[in-house]
């Protein structure tokens, strides 16, 4: 079989395509045959050498297909069955601890960027019935991300008010997601061809935070001065507009750091305006079986903004790269 693995120092150039023998499912594993993966920030950091991972890594930390055998002792699926791998390799439930987050696929775990991966059957979830596989694929790291950040930590029920931010994985499916429940949306965008498009999925309102740098005063003026409920701010840095943006006892989630600078903020501002600011990073097997029954039953389709083969790994993080994508980029084979 053929799979992608990290050198050392890792470089997107240094990625290789190499051939490995198939592996073998032990007790309590799924033989899976991958059909398809995605991209995400964290796949890229690990790409690129800035989160170190191990040479010989298999990188990316979507991936879905199916199952076609199984180790001594396996329950939960049979062969046949379509499935998505979980961000995490062993948080299933509950909040989160140490060991819980400990084993991050395409980090510290391999990932699925290969033809096939043995993986324990507790680490998967169904897909859902109406997606393909590379619909299915952006969503164990983005999806469940947007999931809990809306849904736990923003805690968001209809008539509700949410900000998101760009139009990366993360931002469109928390757009997505907060339409289906029922929540108003503000997007914040650079062009006026992303705008158009964020308008056609559902945003009521979208802010250009080009022309309009301090856009959480525009964000408080289109909310006729309350504020959103809830800000998903994946960007990091200066969050002075993210506060300014907030109601009164408003909500930020940070669920990425895309500026790469220090969170900074007034605190006498979040104070006033009692402000809450969380954190997170993905979720559990729990959180994506949640979201996998909303999908189902919702018909949302993931946005996806082009499909590469594996054979270009490379290419696709240079895509990435560019930061000219419109949701998702996938990898299918």
């Amino acid at each position: 079989m053929k799979r992608a693995e990290l050198a050392s120092p890792s470089t997107i150039d240094s990625l290789r395509i190499v051939d490995r023998e198939r592996p073998r499912p032990g007790p309590g594993e799924v033989l899976m045959r991958v059909r398809a993966s995605s991209l995400n920030f964290h796949d890229y950091l690990v790409a690129t050498g800035m989160l170190k991972a191990a040479e010989g890594r298999v990188p990316m930390s979507d991936g879905a297909g199916e199952v076609v055998e199984l180790g001594e002792g396996v329950s939960r699926f049979a062969v046949g069955d379509r499935v998505m791998g979980t961000y995490y390799g062993g948080w299933i439930d509950g909040p989160p601890t140490p060991a819980k987050v400990a084993l991050a696929r395409g980090d510290q775990i391999d990932g699925f960027a290969a033809e096939y991966v043995a993986v324990g059957e507790q680490t998967l979830t169904p897909v859902p019935q109406s997606l393909s596989d590379v619909e299915a694929a952006t969503l164990p790291c983005a999806g469940v991300t947007a999931w809990r950040a809306l849904f736990d930590n923003g805690q968001i029920k209809p008539g509700d008010s949410v900000l998101v931010e760009g139009t990366g994985g993360v931002s469109i499916f928390a757009l997505q997601f907060a339409r289906m429940a029922g929540a108003s949306v503000i997007a914040l965008t650079s062009t006026a061809e992303k705008a158009a498009r964020l308008k056609e999925l559902g945003a009521a309102h979208v802010v250009s935070y080009v022309e309009q740098p301090q856009w959480g005063t525009v964000v408080r003026e289109l909310t006729g001065g309350r504020g959103v409920d809830v800000v998903i701010e994946v960007v990091g840095g200066d969050l002075s507009p993210t506060i300014a943006a907030l109601r009164l006892g408003g909500r930020a989630v940070l669920i990425g750091a895309l500026s790469r600078k220090p969170i900074n903020y007034s605190s006498l501002a979040a104070i006033l305006g009692n402000a809450s600011v969380s954190a997170l990073t993905v979720g559990s097997r729990e959180h994506q079986e949640d979201m996998v029954r909303a999908i189902d039953a919702n018909g949302l389709k993931p946005v996806v903004d082009r499909i590469f083969p594996l054979e270009e790994i490379r290419e696709a993080f240079r895509f990435q790269e560019e930061k000219r994508h419109f949701g998702k980029i996938a990898l299918a084979w």
